[in-house]
């Protein structure tokens, strides 16, 4: 097995820069740690380049790795590559994978426009994977997909389902050219959710809870729906109010 020591190591520095946008998409590689969601990845079609690992772990018998594709490095050196404050001793290198084209999908579609908070868009990522949603499109004014705590919050669901990176406005002109009704969430101009019917094939846009949804792309919506807030609280977490859509809209 290949061993590095040394923070300072070519490889190292080349995937330290992992932990930028800019890093991620020169590579087209992106960093994950932590047992969970390596053994996500490993279960996903991701292609995994390299195990990281430190001496004191060791890896399942299940997972089948292969262990030239296994390193080994020291403490120093994945606490260097690692963001959380007490590192499982485990990570690994991914490719990103080739996002699919609008005709190869059909179903149910999340589309979260300027989302910048990673906890939140992983959270939705979550949720779309445990409602069964066909994909998620995420806006380029949205924090990076690939960001270490949007992959972290998404618990390993972002292996489980398209995430893709594309412009909203192209998506939901796709989406109606489809005949996929479009939902906007907007409190101006809406009705409230359960005012619409649950739905086979649909598209729910949501928006940061400074600003919302783009109002050019709430213009373009079939309907636009907004949850009642029944005490004083000003708004709702756009992680929670896309839960309660979800969950509502799905047939």
């Amino acid at each position: 097995m290949k061993q590095i020591d040394s923070p300072k190591n070519e490889l190292v520095k080349k995937w330290k820069k992992l932990h930028t946008k800019k890093g991620r998409d020169q590579s087209g590689q992106f960093l994950i740690e932590g047992y969970h969601l390596v053994e996500e990845a490993l279960k996903s079609t991701i292609t995994i380049e390299t195990i990281l690992v430190t001496e004191s772990v060791t890896l399942p018998t299940a997972w089948h790795v292969d262990e030239r594709d296994v390193i080994l490095v020291s403490d120093r050196v994945m606490a260097d590559l690692t963001e959380t404050k007490t590192p499982q001793g485990i990570a690994a290198i991914c490719h990103i994978p080739d996002e699919p084209s609008f005709q190869e999908l059909e179903g149910m579609f999340l589309c979260i426009d300027h989302v910048q908070d990673p906890g939140n868009v992983g959270t939705m990522i979550r949720t779309c994977d445990a409602a069964g949603m066909s994909a998620v499109i995420v806006s380029e004014g949205s924090v990076d997909i690939y960001n270490s705590k949007v992959v972290r919050a998404s618990q390993g669901s972002i292996f489980h389902l398209p995430v893709i990176k594309g412009d909203l406005h192209g998506w939901v002109d796709q989406f109606k050219e489809a005949g996929i009704p479009v939902f906007g969430t907007a409190l101006e101009g809406g009705s409230t959710y359960t005012a619409i019917e649950p739905q086979a094939r649909f598209a729910l846009l949501v928006g940061n809870e400074g600003e919302g949804v783009e109002p050019e792309l709430l213009d373009k919506a079939d309907q636009n729906l907004y949850i009642p807030l029944y005490g004083k609280a000003e708004s709702l977490n756009v992680a929670v109010a896309t839960g309660i859509l979800l969950y509502y809209l799905r047939d």
